[in-house]
């Protein structure tokens, strides 16, 4: 079965990238281009991983990410932070937060499909 998966960004360009290359990885995609569209989107559906950006209008990445930890449904859904701030101080806020990992953008191909089937590895062998 097809795992899915949870995209978030505000940038239409990333989203579509991410999108391709996670299809590409054999992954089902979900597309949210905010924080409110991402929680609609978990009103209907429970991910197998999340990947958030941070910087976003409104709600930021890291504010969702801690709301996506409060929900019972998405408690223990992994979460994956993409950002282009890979500053020490923006991957601690987001470790806070709840999120089990955090990669800088740009980022490849190989190394997002890598991770996601990685993090998704430690989940299916935690249950």
């Amino acid at each position: 079965m097809k795992k899915h998966i949870l995209v978030v960004d505000d940038e239409i360009g990333a989203l579509t990238l991410i999108g391709i290359m996670l299809e590409r990885g054999g992954f089902g995609v979900l597309k949210a281009k905010d924080a409110q569209a991402a929680l609609s989107v978990l009103e209907q559906n429970t991910p197998d991983l999340i990947i958030l950006d941070v910087m976003m209008p409104g709600m930021d990445g890291i504010e969702l990410c801690e709301r996506i930890r409060r929900r019972s449904d998405t408690l223990e859904t992994p979460v994956l932070i993409l950002s282009a701030r890979g500053d020490a101080e923006s991957v601690m806020r987001g470790m806070e937060a709840g999120a089990n990992d955090y990669l800088p953008k740009p980022i490849l191909h190989h190394d997002l499909v890598a991770k996601v089937r990685m993090m998704l590895s430690q989940t299916s062998e935690a249950q």
